[in-house]
């Protein structure tokens, strides 16, 4: 996986965790940090599987959005595992904001983008303000290496 520590600790510390089974604003139910997949209600895990639940869904995600081949760096790649973790790559596949990625769009129109994903039930939510927030400055990280570089190493 090529998913950064940096990634991993902050999609914990957006999320927060929960170790019984709890239902999300949309009625899903939900388990650790938003883990959904065969969640039932009743049941409980350890923190080591929250977090190998995280791991675990972080990698699917990002295996999805490598499969775009829109990202040069660990940045970029660490925005968008974000962006399709709490969203969904079937959001990701259909927004402007792909669009502007893949012709080279500007910081700001790129910025615009992730800002527009700001809304849940018709309601801005300071939570993912934040998150959209942390996204963009994240994908625009010139201290982040190239993912050829993290190839050539691995």
């Amino acid at each position: 996986m090529m998913t950064s520590e940096i990634l991993f600790q902050k999609v914990k510390a957006f999320e927060g965790c929960r170790l019984s089974a709890y239902q999300d604003a949309a009625g899903t139910w939900t388990i650790g940090y938003g883990h959904t997949y065969k969640v039932k209600p009743g049941d409980r895990i350890s923190q080591y599987y929250a977090d190998d639940y995280l791991r675990c869904d972080l990698a699917q995600a990002e295996r999805q959005v490598l499969m775009l081949g829109v990202c040069r760096t660990q940045g970029e790649l660490d925005a968008l595992v974000d962006f399709v973790f709490n969203l969904g790559i079937g959001r990701l596949k259909e927004s402007t904001l792909l669009k502007v990625i893949r012709v080279g769009g500007s910081r700001a129109n790129i910025e615009h983008e992730f800002m527009r994903w700001v809304y849940a039930g018709g309601k801005r939510l300071p939570g993912l303000v934040k998150r959209r927030q942390w996204e963009v400055e994240r994908f625009f990280d010139r201290e982040a290496p190239q993912l050829s570089e993290l190839k050539e190493h691995g």
